[in-house]
């Protein structure tokens, strides 16, 4: 059992959380189901509810209150069967605070005046408190202006980092809620935060970025809800008797990285006796709307694997150059030990030039960590508020050798479930999936971000438009995306622009003022749709229908009676190869050809979500206007020859994969894109936008050969051109290193973009053979399509019924052997090549291209 799209059911921020759960493998399937809610004892059963529903299904009883916890099991009926399973472990629900008033809590930060302007001194603030009875249960709620790490009685809270992550602040700061039960004892108990300035008042954006985006101030909010063993409580929330001092941590930036002066700091200092050391004074009390304050919507972000360096170099002046092997983000934690004041600089990059870090990339983003020692001592330490993309990281002033073990790179990333996986025989394509993987993991910290070493790091519309198919095989990030599209709705303009990135950092002078801009601004359309395919949510397609809604009627009143967008600021085909380092919208395809194909696009999209929330005016009013730009888009950009007025393969990849094209059209532009990618030998001559869709149109039209060239291509540009030049995440220019190992010299180049990784997807579909045709996979296509030498592939998949996988083999003769696995709950249909359709229903099934040719469906 599970609710939501949540990890676990601690501190929802729903009155009524939807249940899901899965069924043991082989136990069949469901056509009935009945709920239990202990609510303290009083126990109510929903009654047999007849359906196969497992997903996101209502809650069946009252509304939760506040802190009000729910035992929750469900039971099932199989078809025909008289009597019920057993009933499910029982899953515990707990609400959050979910009234304004339940909140005492005010914002408590440091007393003492700095320049707002400066990179601030993190301060730490506690509360000494006593407890007079034992206690049964205890709840921390907690979030922050800025960053915080709670300690209670000198032990951590929680595992999260970077918390309380990034949203819209005025409108929705996310807290958390831990059980910190086993924190408290008898009689004196403390309570400490560690604070730093974060996104809210920290240096971000480009060109050295913007401070205090949200305020000044670097506070904590906090409420410890205590409930004694006689039912009686207690509540320590921040107010004007906290104290603040300064801490150990002298600066910490996002971008800059973090220094900390081991001298100052007390391991006491968050336990009854720290009172008596530092210097403690008043804290300065704030403001905040407690309505504001919303529970998360999916996993935090958490330390998911920690990486040994596979090599250190020390040079002739006594530096330490370690290679991880991997680009990834995170932190260095380092085990050392070294006379008092001894100065450890840790400094990162993603590549190397000529034997150095490469840090020219990452413009202003200086990344660098500075430790001072105390002399006390061996010591472990990692930054607490800072965060760095790389895979070469230098040390200065390491006391004595480096040994083994001293220096450790812990990966972080949104703690999302993985769900899907994917290899094959060529080990290239295999690695390039790696790749992929890895690029989601460095770029899913909170919100989809473009890149995570740079000063950016944003959260860039257009790039999760075109990758979220890809994301949401790889891992269950439904709750992350929907908080994020959340914020994206809370960005949107009045007149339905949708901002280029958000969080939106204003003032930005590169991207103000906002204008609409096709591609990116489709993601209010595009990617509610994506998430409703693979999870099935519809309430989330239904929450975020009117900025989709909106963003649609906008681009209709942009272009006209015409339906021909041809005005304002697009990227077009962002980062298409034969663009100019410093004019990367400068492609081969008309800004305008892709503007009004993704209108039609987003239309017929549009179109289909209203449907499928019964909104049969939206979905008959978007579909006609979906064919009336397509038409438009056919007058317009195709020439009577059958050639497009952009002879570029994007323009044919839109074209085709957004349907704009008659049946008679389809063939020879097909054809045309085929040849333009041989003339090219299978080199890549697409960008942002027709990469994702350029080998599926290839596929559709008859060039699977051609898609599987331009697939297995090596060189420069490639999809696996990188990994020749030893790339181990997907690159954000096909060139960002050039053959020569010299690094593009646009000012734009990072080496962990996932946006071109979108590829993946085709590799999941039609190299792996899964493909979902209801929504959460309930049914699903069996569809493998060998190819380009490759002679057998893997698939898995944890859909929300399940696991689906399909491991495929070319034989000796010329033939397929197929293994496949279908949950229960699910259907699906196998169309192995050259066979008819085959049904399979749960569970596991060996087909052979050799049995089956020639037999009825």
């Amino acid at each position: 059992m599970s609710f939501e799209h949540l990890p676990d059911g601690l501190g929802v921020g729903v009155r009524a959380p939807r249940l899901s759960w899965t069924l043991p493998p082989g136990s069949g399937s469901q056509e009935a189901y009945e709920v239990e809610l202990d609510r303290a004892g009083r126990v109510r059963r929903s009654g047999r509810i007849e359906g196969a529903g497992q997903m996101l299904m209502p809650w069946p009883g009252d509304p939760l209150v506040s802190r009000e916890r729910v035992g929750v099991r469900v039971r099932l009926w199989r078809p025909g069967a008289a009597e019920p399973s057993r009933w499910s472990e029982t899953a515990v629900v707990e609400a959050g605070l979910l009234e304004p008033a339940d909140w005492s809590a005010v914002p408590v930060g440091a007393g003492w005046d700095e320049d707002p302007q400066a990179m601030r001194r993190p301060a730490r603030v506690r509360k000494d408190f006593s407890l007079t009875r034992p206690v049964a249960r205890a709840r921390l709620h907690v979030t922050a202006h800025g960053l915080y790490e709670v300690e209670i009685n000198g032990r951590r809270v929680g595992d999260e980092i970077l918390a309380p992550g990034w949203t819209v602040y005025p409108h929705r700061l996310r807290y958390r809620t831990h059980d910190v039960t086993d924190r408290l004892t008898d009689g004196a108990n403390t309570l400490g935060a560690w604070l730093a300035d974060g996104w809210y008042r920290g240096k971000y954006g480009f060109d050295g970025g913007t401070r205090n985006i949200y305020g000044t101030d670097q506070s904590l909010i906090a409420q410890l809800e205590v409930i004694y063993d006689d039912g009686t409580t207690a509540v320590i929330a921040t107010d004007h008797t906290w104290r603040a001092a300064p801490g150990p941590v002298l600066t910490s930036g996002l971008y800059e990285g973090e220094t900390f002066d081991a001298r100052l700091h007390d391991p006491a200092w968050a336990t009854p006796s720290g009172a008596d050391t530092g210097e403690w004074s008043a804290v300065r009390t704030g403001t905040r709307d407690p309505a504001t304050l919303v529970a998360p919507l999916g996993p935090p972000v958490r330390c998911t694997e920690e990486i040994a360096p596979v090599s250190v170099t020390r040079t002739a002046d006594g530096r330490h150059l370690l290679d991880f092997g991997q680009n990834l983000v995170g932190r260095l934690r380092v085990t050392v030990d070294g006379p008092a004041g001894t100065t450890l600089t840790l400094r990162h990059a993603e590549v190397l030039q000529d034997g150095e870090l490469a840090t020219r990339p990452l413009r202003e983003a200086t990344s660098v960590d500075t430790l001072i020692l105390s002399g006390e001592g061996p010591l472990t330490w990692e930054p607490r508020f800072t965060l760095h993309g790389f895979r070469h990281a230098e040390i200065t002033g390491w006391p004595g050798e480096l040994t083994t073990g001293s220096v450790t790179a812990r990966v972080y990333h949104t703690d999302m479930r993985r769900t899907g996986w994917f290899e094959c025989s060529d080990p290239l394509v295999s690695r390039l999936h790696e790749n992929v993987v890895w690029s989601m993991r460095g770029n899913f910290v909170d919100l989809p971000t473009d890149c995570p070493q740079r000063d950016e790091r944003l959260g860039w519309t257009g790039d999760i438009q075109v990758f979220a198919p890809t994301a949401s095989f790889l891992y269950d990030c439904a709750g992350l995306l929907d908080s994020w599209l959340t914020d994206v709705g809370l960005e949107q303009f009045p007149d339905g622009t949708v901002p280029w990135y958000v969080p939106v950092i204003p003032g930005e002078p590169m991207w103000t003022p906002v204008h609409p801009g096709a591609a990116w601004g489709d993601v209010v359309t595009l990617t509610p749709w994506t998430l409703f395919r693979r999870f099935g949510d519809r309430e989330l397609l239904h929450r975020h229908y009117p900025m989709a809604k909106a963003w649609v009627d906008l681009v209709e009143r942009l272009a006209g009676p015409t339906r021909l967008w041809n005005t304002g600021v697009q990227l077009g085909d962002w980062l298409d190869p034969a663009a100019p380092p410093d004019d990367p919208a400068a492609g081969r395809t008309d800004r305008y050809l892709v503007a009004t194909a993704y209108f039609a696009h987003s239309a017929r999209h549009l179109a289909l979500a209203a449907a499928e929330l019964r909104n049969a005016a939206d979905a008959a009013r978007y579909a006609a206007l979906a064919r009336e730009v397509a038409e438009a888009f056919r007058r317009r950009h195709v020439l009577p020859t059958g050639r497009m007025t952009s002879d570029s393969a994007t323009a044919y990849a839109v074209a085709l994969a957004f349907d704009l094209l008659t049946a008679e059209q389809r063939g020879p532009a097909g054809d045309r894109l085929a040849a333009l990618v041989l003339a090219d030998d299978a080199r890549i001559s697409t960008g942002f936008v027709g990469t994702p869709l350029i080998c599926d149109a290839l596929t559709d039209t008859g060039h699977l050969d051609v898609a599987y060239r331009l697939l297995t291509q090596t060189e420069c540009p490639s999809w696996l051109y990188p990994l020749t030049m030893g790339a181990t995440t997907i690159w954000e220019r096909w060139d960002s290193m050039r053959p020569d190992g010299t690094l593009n010299p646009g000012g734009m180049t990072s080496f962990n973009h996932y946006a071109l990784g979108a590829v993946a997807d085709w590799l999941h579909r039609t190299v792996g053979g899964i493909n979902a045709t209801a929504p959460g996979y309930r049914s699903l296509v069996l569809r493998p399509r060998p190819g380009g030498g490759i002679t057998w592939a893997r698939t898995r998949h944890e859909t929300p019924y399940g696991t689906v996988s399909l491991a495929w083999e070319l034989t000796a003769s010329g033939g397929l052997t197929a293994h496949a696995e279908i949950p229960d709950g699910c259907e699906a249909t196998a169309e192995l090549p050259g066979c008819p359709p085959v049904r399979l229903g749960p569970g596991a099934h060996v087909l052979a291209t050799a049995e089956l040719a020639g037999k009825a469906a």
